[in-house]
């Protein structure tokens, strides 16, 4: 384990729940429907730590999603309040129920609409440099909409929503950070000392230029990867439906979330670029000279961090190890 970040930020389930028993699901469906039933459940598998499933009901024509938080009960109050602090102005689905204290022996769990839609990694994959033009531009509108909210402080946020702690008291913070993660065991035989040695020396180049951004406070989604943005095609045009999984949010600098989304963009062959910075700076949101440099040095911290976790298939920490690489080197990624 880390220090300085909360357990629900350092844990990682080896897999979530993937079925429920019948009379679990009536129960939690009649908490919003009580005269309804459930007519199919389907998982949906890329929630990595909560289980989430796909209902239909008898009675409704439209499905709803169950989302269920066995990792971390604080995290449902947490994301309720998120997702309804931002959805005025933010694309997610609605709420339609919550129990975040949950059930008798049923975790706490929300139910929401279902958003029709693909993931922007989907739509990658298909190859249409348009479409992921139209939708990365819809990306960077939908990340200065969410920056738009402010804390009064740098740090983790908590049900309330409330920001708590920061990552580390003191100056330097991200870079003591990743020497804190550099010195963990799990890293540590995952990671060759070289590379470790490089990562904290990288880190520490830029601490003059992290220091303008330690006092931040912008709403951050924390997770602003391609898998949690749902799109889909409106008025002729590829733009985002949903932001989905709001429990690593945190107050900081919105360059985390580039960093995240461009997490696997290359210079040589750019396909989000310059899309989505444009939608973002048309938006309103406010890039600093060198951001891209910026942006990978904070993602950096995201990616040491992630090598700490007690349970990472071998075959990600392959790719973490990769980027890491790369991004010390400043270089491209290998995809």
């Amino acid at each position: 384990m880390v220090p300085g970040a909360p357990k629900a930020a350092r844990c990682l389930r080896s897999e979530p729940r993937r079925c429920l028993p019948a009379d679990v699901l009536e129960r939690i469906v009649h908490t919003a429907f009580p005269r309804d039933s459930v007519l199919e459940a389907e998982p949906l598998v890329a929630g990595r730590r909560n289980a989430n499933f796909k209902l239909r009901l008898f009675s409704q024509s439209e499905p709803i999603v169950l989302r269920l938080y066995e990792h971390d009960a604080s995290l449902c109050q947490k994301e309720l309040e998120l997702m309804n602090l931002v959805r005025a102005s933010v694309p997610a689905p609605t709420v339609i129920h919550a129990e975040p204290q949950g059930l008798d022996d049923v975790a706490p769990f929300m139910l929401t609409t279902f958003i029709e839609g693909i993931s922007f990694k989907e739509l990658k994959r298909a190859g249409d440099a348009e479409a992921i033009a139209q939708a990365a531009y819809s990306a960077g509108e939908t990340l200065a909409a969410i920056g738009r909210f402010t804390f009064s402080k740098p740090g983790w946020i908590a049900p309330g929503p409330l920001v708590t702690t920061p990552l580390l008291e003191g100056a330097n913070p991200l870079p003591r950070f990743v020497d804190l993660c550099l010195a963990s065991s799990n890293l540590q035989r995952r990671v060759p000392i070289e590379l470790r040695d490089s990562t904290s020396a990288f880190m520490w180049s830029g601490a003059a230029r992290l220091a303008e951004l330690e006092n931040e406070s912008h709403l951050v989604h924390g997770d602003f990867n391609k898998r949690n943005l749902l799109v889909r095609m409106e008025a002729g045009k590829w733009s985002v439906a949903a932001v989905l999984d709001w429990e690593f949010a945190v107050s900081g600098t919105p360059l985390q979330d580039c960093g995240i989304f461009l997490r696997y963009e290359r210079s040589a062959r750019p396909v989000a670029e310059p899309h989505f910075s444009t939608g973002y700076t048309n938006a309103g949101g406010r890039l600093p000279q060198d951001w891209r440099g910026l942006a990978r040095l904070v993602d950096l911290v995201a990616l040491c961090e992630s090598l700490t976790h007690d349970d990472l298939p071998e075959d990600v920490v392959t790719e973490i190890v990769g980027l890491v690489h790369a991004t010390v080197e400043e270089r491209d990624p290998q995809l």
